[in-house]
């Protein structure tokens, strides 16, 4: 009786068909069509164009900084600090614009903040050994104790000279699409570049998979950890600048539990919270499915307090997932 081993070709794509169908991925991608399809028969508001312009809109924001989560993770690290750094680096924006400085002025700024945030975060822990969950969280307090500092808590909506250039720049669009949506594209296919194609990616995912087997083979760990932390710290300035345009105000809330949707974007799209294996496509879509339920929640006239339980869920299962695909590999 012939086998596959007789027919090298249909071993090959019998390989590659089981890689796919193991590729958590895969499913996340497969899940999210299927969503969006039955909630367009579902509902009559779902599949209209300023509803999709919404969803694609929101979860971009999650999305940019899932990536640098991502980079986070993939070392086996984490960072529970990003909505604190979101929320700081929104107010350092807003302050600036607000004292009639330039966009451009205020965009360097709340990214500076944003990346001594990662910075600090980075060197605790690459260069003195700190947990990286303590640090972040640590990190989380300062942030937010910070924005109340320098915003003296009150709200800002007049962003200067150049406020309608911010306005403009988070909450307007292009080509029918929405200018967040074009951020996370390009961000999207530097991480894909990053970490298909050049050394610095090798050596994260190598961190990730061995950290003590990368450094004995002369990978810079340290100075490549502290690197993602900052990348982190970045991405999540950059989702702040994005929302504050789009929400014309600011307050020191912004970004508040935004954590917990950047990680869970990032767990249901594949990523392995013990590190070493991720995706830029996986990301994008995870934070797009997340997305895509909660948007349906709201539309189905789900009660609010239960999204969290959803998302909980989710990660739950994504976990649980991951953990079950480690065992069979490890098969």
């Amino acid at each position: 009786m012939p086998t596959l081993l007789d027919d090298p070709q249909s071993a090959r794509t019998h390989t590659r068909w089981s890689g796919l169908l193991a590729s958590q991925v895969f499913w996340v991608v497969l899940a999210t069509i299927v969503a969006c399809i039955v909630l367009s028969f579902a509902t009559s508001t779902f599949a209209t164009p300023e509803n999709l312009f919404n969803v694609t809109r929101n979860f971009a924001f999650v999305a940019i900084v899932a990536l640098g989560m991502m980079a986070v993770i993939v070392t086996g690290g984490i960072d529970i600090s990003v909505g604190s750094t979101i929320g700081i680096s929104g107010i350092v924006l807003s302050v600036v614009m607000n004292a009639g400085y330039p966009i451009w002025a205020g965009i360097g700024m709340g990214l500076l903040t944003a990346g001594l945030v990662g910075l600090v975060n980075g060197v605790l822990i690459a260069y003195l050994g700190m947990q990286p969950f303590v640090v972040t969280l640590a990190m989380l307090s300062v942030g937010r104790s910070l924005a109340l500092v320098i915003s003296r808590s009150r709200t800002i909506f007049d962003f200067g000279p150049d406020g309608s250039k911010l306005l403009a720049l988070g909450g307007g669009a292009t080509l029918g699409v929405a200018n967040p949506v074009w951020f996370l594209i390009l961000f999207g296919l530097l991480f894909w570049f990053a970490f298909g194609w050049t050394r610095w990616g090798r050596y994260v995912f190598a961190i990730g998979g061995n950290r003590h087997a990368a450094n004995l083979t002369g990978v810079p760990v340290r100075r490549i950890v502290c690197s993602v932390y900052v990348l982190c710290g970045l991405m999540a300035g950059v989702a702040a600048i994005l929302e504050v345009g789009w929400l014309g105000a600011v307050t020191t809330g912004l970004g508040t539990g935004d954590e917990l949707r950047v990680i869970a974007a990032t767990v249901v799209g594949g990523t392995n919270l013990a590190g070493g294996v991720g995706s830029a496509l996986g990301t994008v879509v995870g934070a797009a499915l997340i997305e895509v339920i909660r948007n349906s929640l709201i539309l189905l006239g789900v009660d609010a307090f239960w999204q969290g339980t959803v998302v909980g869920a989710f990660i739950i299962v994504a976990v649980l997932f991951n953990r079950l695909g480690g065992e069979r590999q490890g098969d």
